[in-house]
Order: C-alpha cells, then sequence, then structure tokens
C-alpha cells in the first residue's frame, strides 16, 4: 500500500507543531532570528513527532506460524483454493513489509489461478502494482521479446459453453425430421422459418410449436409485442439455420440477448454473450454493457466488462458509475461478474482506494463487501481491521470499535492498538494502557506492542517501553523519533542527532530525514539541513513536510538562501570526497544540487541510481535510470541506461544485448562497464572470467573519472581473486585505493587473508571502518580475520549500525550451539526472525530444532522458509529429512 494511515494525536505532550505558513514567509536574511533564540520552545516550533502509524495490515503475533499453516496447506488443498491461499501470504508478506515477496505470492496466485476470475484479477493486479514500468515492455519489445505477461485475457476462450442438449434439441437438430415451416410476424414484416429449426432453439420453443399449445396449429404467430425487431427475428432465423450469428450492429444483438433470454434459448445467448463480448474495448463501451450483462446474466460479457475496469486501475475508479456498480451489485450480480473470486476483486479494490484516499467514501464501501465476502476467519480479521483503520481515519469512532473488536476477537492481536487509540481519544487512557499490558503478558510481546504502550504513559515508563520496543523490533522509527526529539528539547543537541543517525545508519525513513532537518535548522547549521532536505526530495520529489503542509522543495528554497553557492567544480570536488568517504546520503544531495547546473544530466542521474540502490531504494533508483535515459546525450548513452534498466528488472540477456549495441556505436568506459558486470553476474561458465578481465580493461582504456575507474579496478580485482591471481588483485585494489576508491580496502583484505596474512587483513579492513560514513559491513567483514572475541566485539557493533545484517545473529547463534546452549542459541534467531523475515535465520533455526529432537519445529521452520524461498536447495532437503524420520 502506497499511502500510510496518519494516527489521530493522543499525547498531549507532544512537541508542538511548526506554522510553516508563518515560516516561509521570514525574508531574506531573517532566519538566524528563528532559530537564533536559545529557549527550548523555539525548537519545539520545528519539531514534532507523529504517533507511529496504524498500519492498514494482517499483522499476526507468529507470522512463521501463519506462513507455515499456508504452506502445508497449499501442499494439500484442492487447485481452486490455492489463489486464495497466496493471495493470504500476500497479506502476510505485506504486514512484514517485504515488497518483493509481496509481489512473488501475487504472481503466484496468478499463475496458480484455477478460474478465469482468479486470472483477471491477480493478472490486474500485478499490473496495478507494476505501474510506471511501460518503459520496460517498450525496452524488451526492441529486443524482440513480448512483455505482455499480464496482458489481456480472452474470456470467451476460459469459458467454454456449457449446455446440456435436450431430447428435443437432438431431434432438431439431426437434420432428419420433416421440416414445415411458420412465419413471425414482426410489425408489417413477415420472417418466414423452418419450424423445427426454432423449436430447437429452446423448451419454450418447442412447447409452444410443437405441443399442445394454439401455436403449435398456426403457420402464422404474431410476434411483434415480443420486443424484437424484424431484423432480430431474421438474425434469430439465421442463427436457428446456421448455429452462429453473423456480423450486427451492438444494438441488434443487445436485442437477440433479451429475446433469447425470455424464451430460453441459451445457445442463442452463449452467441450473443460471446459476440458481445468481443466488442468491449473501451471503459465507455464497458459501463454500458455491464448493466446488460447483469441483467441478462451473461457471465462472458460480465467478465470482459470487468477486465476493462480493472486494468484501468487506479483511473477507472475516478468514474462514478464503476465505483456505484462495484458498490450496488447485489451477490448474484457479483456472482456474475467474478464466479468465486469476489473477495479477490475487493481486496484488490479496496486496495486501490485506500492508495488513494483512505477517508473517501468508496474506500469504506468497499471494504464493507470485502466484509461480506469473507469466508474464512483470517479473511474476516483482514477485512474487519481494514474498515476499523478507515472508520478511525473518518472520526466515525463507534463504528471502528466494533470492527477492530471483531477483528481482535477473530485473532487480530494487531487491532488491539486501534482499540487503544479509541479509548485514549474518549479519555480512557489508563484503560488503553492496561489493555497493552495485558496483551503484553498473555503473549509473546512484540516491538509494536511496547511502541503502543508507550503512548499511554509518562516519564520513566514511556522510556522504558521504547528501548524495550527498539530492543524487540529495532525497524520500528517513531521509538528513535521519539528519544532523538526529547534530547532535542533538553539542549542536548549532539545525543539527539546521535539517537537520529542510528536509525538513518540502516534505514533511509523519509520521516527521520525530516525530523533531522529540522534539528540542523534550530542550530543553524544549513548546510546539513540543505542536504538532508535535497536528500529528501532526492527520494520523494512531491514529499511534504510539517504534516503535508510545506512542499519539501520550498523549504529547501529558503535555507539555500542561507548557505554559500557552490560551483560546478566545487560540486565535484564534494561529491568526490564524500563519494570516497560512503557517505551516501551526502553524495546524494551533491548530485541533487549538480543537477540544476547545466552539467550532463544523464551521467549525474546515472550517479543517484547507483546511490539509491546502495541505499536499499530500488524504486527510485529505477525512477533515476529512466531519467538518465531520457537526459542521456547520445545514443550510445541512451542504450547504456536501456541496459541497466533491463538488467535491473531481470532481462540481463536483454540488457547485455543494449551494451553490445552501444559498444558497436562508440566504444565507451560504461557500456563495457555494464557488459562486464552483466556477464559475470550471470554466466555460470568459469571460463567467462577471462572474457570479464577483457571487458573491464577494454573500459579502464576508455575516458572515465575516477569515481568509475576506481568501481572498475576493484571489479577486475575481485574477478582476479576468484581465479586464483592474487598479486594482480592486489594490483588493482592498490590502484582504486591511489584514487581514493575506499571500498578496495576490503578486496585488499580478502588478498591478505588469502595468502594467509590475516593481522594485515584485519589491518585493512580497520581502515576502511575510519574512512567510511557508513561501516556496518566493514565491521562485519573485519569479524572474518579476527579471534573469537575481537569478533563477537565487531558483530556487536554491526548489529548496532545495522539490526538488519542477519550474520551476526547466525554466528552468535553458531557459538552458542558449538557451546551446548540450545535454547540460548534458537533465542538468538528468535530474536531476529521476528523482525526479519530471512530464508537464512529459518533455515539455521530448523536445523537447530532438528537437533534437538523438536520435529514439529523444524518441520515449521522449513515451511514458513520455503514460503520466503520455495527453491532454497538446503532447506528442501532439510523438510525431506525431517518429513521422514529414520525408524
Amino acid at each position: 500500500m502506497r499511502t500510510f494511515f496518519p494516527s489521530e494525536s493522543c499525547k498531549e505532550t507532544q512537541l508542538n507543531a511548526l506554522n510553516p505558513e508563518s515560516w516561509l514567509q521570514v525574508e531574506r536574511g531573517k532566519l538566524s532570528k528563528l532559530s537564533s533564540q536559545s529557549s527550548s520552545s523555539s525548537i519545539e516550533s520545528l519539531i514534532k513527532v507523529p504517533e507511529p502509524q496504524i498500519l492498514p495490515y494482517f499483522k499476526p503475533v507468529d507470522y512463521v506460524e501463519v506462513l507455515a499453516q499456508i504452506h502445508e496447506e497449499l501442499e494439500s488443498c484442492p487447485p481452486q483454493e490455492r489463489s486464495s491461499l497466496y493471495l493470504l501470504q500476500f497479506q502476510v508478506f505485506r504486514g512484514l513489509g517485504e515488497v518483493k515477496l509481496m509481489r512473488r505470492s501475487l504472481r503466484a496466485a496468478w499463475q496458480k489461478a484455477s478460474t478465469v476470475h482468479d486470472k483477471l484479477v491477480f493478472g490486474a493486479w500485478l499490473k496495478y502494482e507494476k505501474q510506471g514500468e511501460d518503459l520496460i515492455a517498450d525496452l524488451l519489445g526492441t529486443c524482440g521479446k513480448c512483455a505482455q505477461e499480464f496482458g489481456p485475457i480472452d474470456v470467451g476462450s476460459q469459458l467454454p459453453l456449457d449446455i446440456n442438449v435436450n431430447p428435443h434439441e437432438c431431434v432438431s437438430m439431426n437434420g432428419n425430421q420433416v421440416s414445415t415451416n411458420v412465419s413471425f410476424r414482426v410489425g408489417d414484416e413477415k420472417i418466414v422459418c423452418d419450424r423445427q429449426k426454432i423449436s430447437g432453439l429452446s423448451a419454450p420453443f418447442n412447447a409452444m410449436l410443437n405441443g399442445c399449445f394454439t401455436e403449435s396449429l398456426c403457420e402464422e404467430i404474431d410476434f411483434s409485442e415480443n420486443s424484437i425487431s424484424p431484423s432480430g427475428m431474421r438474425a434469430v432465423k439465421e442463427f436457428s439455420m446456421t448455429g452462429s450469428l453473423s456480423e450486427a450492429p451492438l444494438k441488434l444483438l443487445l436485442e437477440i440477448l433479451v429475446f433469447a433470454n425470455k424464451f430460453c434459448c441459451e445457445r442463442l445467448k452463449d452467441a450473443c454473450d460471446r459476440k458481445l463480448a468481443s466488442l468491449v474495448s473501451t471503459r465507455e463501451v464497458a459501463v454500458g454493457l455491464m448493466e446488460y450483462a447483469l441483467e441478462e446474466n451473461t457471465p462472458i460479457l460480465a467478465a470482459s466488462c470487468l477486465q476493462v475496469f480493472l486494468r484501468d486501475l487506479p483511473n477507472c475508479l475516478n468514474d462514478d458509475r464503476v465505483v456505484e456498480m462495484f458498490i450496488h451489485a447485489h451477490r448474484q450480480q457479483i456472482s456474475i461478474m467474478v464466479g468465486l473470486a469476489s473477495f479477490s476483486l475487493y481486496c484488490l479494490l479496496s486496495e486501490v482506494a485506500m492508495n488513494l484516499d483512505p477517508r473517501s467514501d468508496k474506500a469504506a464501501c468497499f471494504l464493507e463487501r470485502l466484509i461480506e465476502f469473507a469466508k474464512t476467519d483470517q479473511q474476516r480479521l483482514l477485512a474487519f481491521h481494514q474498515l476499523g483503520c478507515v472508520r478511525l481515519l473518518r472520526k466515525e469512532y463507534d463504528k471502528a470499535k466494533p470492527l477492530f473488536e471483531a477483528a481482535v476477537n477473530a485473532g487480530h492481536i494487531y487491532s488491539v492498538v486501534g482499540l487503544a487509540r479509541l479509548g485514549y481519544i474518549r479519555g480512557h487512557k489508563l484503560w488503553a494502557y492496561e489493555r497493552l499490558s495485558s496483551v503484553i503478558s498473555t503473549v509473546t510481546p512484540l516491538g509494536w506492542m511496547h511502541e503502543e504502550r508507550s503512548l499511554y504513559c509518562e516519564g520513566d515508563k514511556c522510556w522504558e517501553d521504547l528501548e524495550k520496543a527498539t530492543e524487540l523490533d529495532p525497524t520500528l522509527t517513531y521509538p528513535y523519533m521519539y528519544r532523538a526529539a526529547s534530547l532535542m528539547r533538553k539542549q542536548n543537541a549532539q545525543a539527539a542527532l546521535a539517537e537520529i543517525n542510528r536509525v538513518l545508519g540502516f534505514k533511509l525513513a523519509l520521516e527521520c530525514l525530516e525530523l533531522r532537518f529540522c534539528f540542523y535548522l534550530a542550530h543553524e547549521d544549513y548546510r546539513s539541513a540543505l542536504r538532508d532536505v535535497q536528500a529528501i526530495l532526492t527520494l520523494s520529489p512531491d514529499y511534504r513536510m510539517f504534516e503535508g503542509r510545506v512542499a519539501a522543495s520550498q523549504l529547501r528554497t529558503l535555507v539555500r538562501e542561507h548557505v554559500d553557492n557552490w560551483t560546478t567544480a566545487d560540486c565535484w570536488l564534494q561529491l568526490y570526497d564524500r563519494w570516497s568517504s560512503v557517505d551516501d546520503i551526502g553524495s546524494l544531495s551533491v548530485i541533487y544540487q549538480m543537477l540544476e547546473s547545466d552539467a550532463a544530466k544523464g551521467v549525474l542521474y546515472f550517479r543517484q541510481s547507483l546511490l539509491l540502490l546502495r541505499l536499499n531504494c530500488p524504486d527510485a533508483a529505477m525512477r533515476s535510470l529512466q531519467l538518465a535515459r531520457q537526459h542521456g546525450s547520445s545514443e550510445h548513452e541512451r542504450l547504456v541506461y536501456e541496459g541497466w534498466i533491463l538488467y535491473d528488472t531481470g532481462h540481463c540477456e536483454e540488457g547485455l544485448r543494449k551494451a553490445e549495441e552501444s559498444i558497436k556505436i562508440k566504444r565507451s568506459f560504461e557500456a563495457f562497464f555494464l557488459k562486464a558486470y552483466a556477464l559475470a553476474d550471470s554466466s555460470q561458465d568459469p571460463s567467462c572470467s577471462s572474457t570479464v578481465v577483457s571487458l573491464l580493461e577494454d573500459a579502464l582504456k576508455c575516458p572515465s573519472d575516477r569515481l568509475r575507474k576506481g568501481q572498475a579496478l576493484n571489479n577486475l580485482g575481485s574477478v582476479y581473486v576468484d581465479c586464483g591471481k592474487l598479486d594482480l588483485a592486489a594490483d588493482c585494489y592498490i590502484n582504486a585505493l591511489n584514487i581514493r576508491h575506499t571500498r578496495a580496502h576490503q578486496g585488499l583484505a580478502r588478498v591478505h587473508f588469502l595468502r594467509n596474512e590475516k593481522a594485515d587483513a584485519y589491518e585493512e579492513m580497520t581502515k576502511l571502518i575510519e574512512k567510511a560514513r557508513n561501516n556496518a559491513s566493514a565491521y562485519e567483514k573485519r569479524s572474518e580475520y579476527c579471534d573469537r572475541e575481537l569478533t563477537k566485539a565487531d558483530l556487536e557493533m554491526v548489529t548496532r549500525l545495522d539490526p538488519l545484517r542477519v550474520y551476526p545473529y547466525r554466528y552468535r547463534a553458531a557459538v552458542l550451539m558449538d557451546s551446548h546452549k540450545e535454547k540460548e542459541a534458537i533465542a538468538e534467531l528468535t530474536k531476529a526472525i521476528a523482525f526479519k523475515a530471512d530464508v537464512h535465520l529459518l533455515h539455521l533455526r530448523a536445523a537447530f530444532h532438528e537437533h534437538i529432537g523438536d520435529v514439529l519445529g523444524a518441520l515449521r521452520d522449513c515451511r514458513a522458509a520455503l514460503s520466503v524461498d520455495p527453491n532454497h536447495q538446503e532447506m528442501l532437503e532439510l523438510r525431506s529429512r525431517v518429513n521422514s524420520p529414520e525408524p
């Protein structure tokens, strides 16, 4: 979900909000007046820490158990239930914030869909998730590869005709009966038909023409009052003779459809259904035809119209006619439209509606329908919780409470957060505190529980809860922000910055950057404030600060007036310094500033994308890559960026092709580098190393700046190490260090280690730690080159700097296991698994469970791990072993 759910304010002692409108009116040169006041009130005017969001997600207390249950059910369930289970798996991963795993689950739901309706809904959902990726499809097209993976479905071919042929139809269709004619008068015209052919259309016609009705004796029957035109009746006659409908205008087809329904002509109705479905091409046509489809019960036409709507998400939800149809269609009509996939449909619609505006009427209405179509407890608790979140946002407190209660009663403990907020709003602060305390004492406590309880207490109790929240889940940003703001309010700026830097060291959260911007602003450090606001704008160009009231770009304009301008040469020197010191946020800021000049923007956007990838911001990195392509100054440069776009989206072969096309036009550093990088990453053939070496050498012969040449030398050194050519590798790394490519220390350390020079390796990594601003990975690597006690110290530092790195937990757990401290070893892994779904952590814990004879625990972790990575070979082997223990 792309939007967040801001919470209601429930802490009177929160820091006061800045009035940005008046602040923006400060004249040039007078900003210092605002921040030069030393009183804490002036600092508070700049700082506000919003309460933690109530996320509208499925957040089970033990997600491992839920994933394991889903995996077990997937192994034995009927095919028609698989898509729903993958949708539930998607919801679990969304609650964990695992975007890649979410998409993989959606893809699995689409791939395993057993009905056209499931295929249609999940195909549209995947298309919606891939918004903005049209360029990738276009680039694949230039390589001769079709990218319409989730293209429109031919609904008619997926829904075959299923009509039982009655005895009267057999007689009418065998052609052996002697036929007599019958005429149907429509107005002034008379249409002569074969009596037996018409009677074969349906049981009512057979009874009329061959039964005991008066019409069976008539040679002419008046059909003027049956809502059929002469043209329509002639088309019916033709169908009775040929079994097919010729080309007919839309209006006539609708007329025939109504007629076929009236006289139960199922084959004629099916033919109309398919013909009409083939005419659905635009939303406007679909809106008009859906009404007929639901009224006349034509599932192919209904599904075809639905497909047009869903493939037009989110735009179609701005059409009131479409929204009204989804809101007011009754259950039978929904069944006609989407078969048994009604819950999946409203899951998608409510997701899109909440992304557009979580407070909107349509979001609330779609969620009400989601509750209506929920079949399992897990579906119900999700729907109740999401609607509760929307009702809370809309300040419909009386409606929100029973929804959160229903979610909690269905087993969703996280919904107690909604109840606690509602309790506080109504003045029941103590009740909210006690409700959270009850949860903490009855289930395995998680970080969000202590974070939430901290809102309902003061002083030391609040601080203790926030510390516990960080201990249990260091990825929660609110505790860091609250502590940092409190320290700033006490005039302890150094400690405040250290606290907010803790989280920014491993999680580039916009709200944390915004808070640090405020800290720098309050202390007149405008250069640092400018750095942070420019980093914010790089990540989110439309970001608004101070609770959405001021555009970040406006604040940047104001702050920049108090900072000396850098020339282009100054900017390149600053970028070089920051890149060399592994200061990625600082580098981003410098590039943002350089993009305002007349410099080659393609190159700068490309550098920006490299930094964003390093900072684990793949969406922003892809946006920068596309901008690099857009601003490329030549065809060969654009081809390189196109190659990187394809490579980064998993199309390695096509990326290589783009590199080769670029080289044919002009031999350039970036083209050779791309080709070498993609080849080294994709080829399993050891002999390709010589090709990669040759490509990198060619790259180094081409003009480029020292930042990129240092990277090429570093990569070349890595290839030489893999080939056992340590002297050549060392030369590469030393040359890279000579042009201040700081990360080359790590490669040189590896060479020392392979030469059995462990002390030199340790020393080399120490140099990297001293130079690099972001150095968690350096501590982790250095831990491999020292004795156990120093290793433990380095890995403890890694966990403090970046708690998302999993190797330290695995190492500590392995040491405990070697010391026969099985419970402590499992606890060490469990601590990390609680906030990070990682296959390596789950694999190791499963092995520990197997070792101590806990078969059920091992099997649970195996299943959960295979939900994260279904093709993990060691995990598959372990599960097989656990599943079939020796007698």
